[in-house]
């Protein structure tokens, strides 16, 4: 239902802007939540550079965001935590070349118990109750996280505890707010400042699980939106990577 809300909100936002991208200083962006608090900081820094361009995103899980893309929703670009989901827009003829933009990590997130000292096989043990991660379903953040319990073989000891959330961010929360000991989630998000300031993270090894390689495509409807192409550029440029390096991304 968020999901939704979020959708029409942004039908709203982009009527008062008058027309689409191409018409007007403005970019619409779908984007993996993994990406909450990184690229909140790269559209400050592009909004700075650029004073008559706005910049809305909408946060949510990969797979949930290309379907809306793939059912209509009116984004400019699509920032994904996997890259076989542009890709899959790319195939469709709907955007441009997906273009890497970083690797993601996942960590072990706690604001209960000191997440540093733990390991995946200490998930199993009975004071710890309750596990988040991503819905796995349509977050590749999720599958991610079920991947490296099954090769680090807690999974069957671990599945009975385990919460979903619609996406990493969500997952991050009900770790933040104590409602689960421990969450499996994005580096990105355990390095930023709330995080930080409340928990510990232990990072995953990355050979217990798929890569995480992230793009991200301009869509067909911005192909010509000249806001687009700068943005896009913006996201390679130094002072953008190196916010991405901040959160813990690796670059290509």
């Amino acid at each position: 239902m968020g999901a939704f809300v979020k959708w029409f909100g942004l039908m709203g936002w982009l009527l008062a802007a008058g027309v689409a991208a191409e018409q007007s200083p403005r970019l619409a962006v779908a984007a993996a939540a993994d990406l909450k608090y990184a690229l909140s900081e790269l559209v400050a820094a592009f909004e700075t550079q650029h004073p008559s361009a706005k910049v809305k995103v909408i946060y949510g899980s990969s797979g949930k965001l290309y379907e809306q893309i793939a059912s209509g929703a009116p984004f400019d670009l699509f920032f994904a935590a996997d890259a076989s989901f542009p890709k899959l827009l790319e195939e469709q003829g709907l955007s441009l070349p997906v273009r890497l933009y970083a690797r993601g990590r996942i960590v072990l997130w706690s604001a209960v118990l000191d997440a540093s000292r733990l390991d995946l096989e200490r998930l199993a043990q009975p004071d710890i109750g309750h596990i988040a991660l991503a819905n796995p379903r349509h977050a590749p953040y999720g599958q991610r996280a079920v991947q490296a319990l099954e090769r680090a073989g807690v999974w069957p000891k671990v599945k009975a505890k385990l919460v979903f959330g619609e996406n990493v961010a969500q997952a991050a929360q009900f770790a933040e707010t104590g409602s689960v000991e421990v969450g499996i989630i994005a580096l990105s998000l355990a390095l930023s400042p709330n995080l930080q300031a409340k928990g510990r993270y232990w990072l995953v090894p990355e050979e217990l699980h798929e890569p995480l390689e992230q793009g991200y495509v301009i869509l067909k409807r911005a192909q010509r939106s000249p806001l687009a192409r700068r943005f896009a550029e913006f996201v390679g440029s130094d002072a953008a990577r190196a916010i991405l390096r901040r959160y813990g991304f690796e670059l290509p």
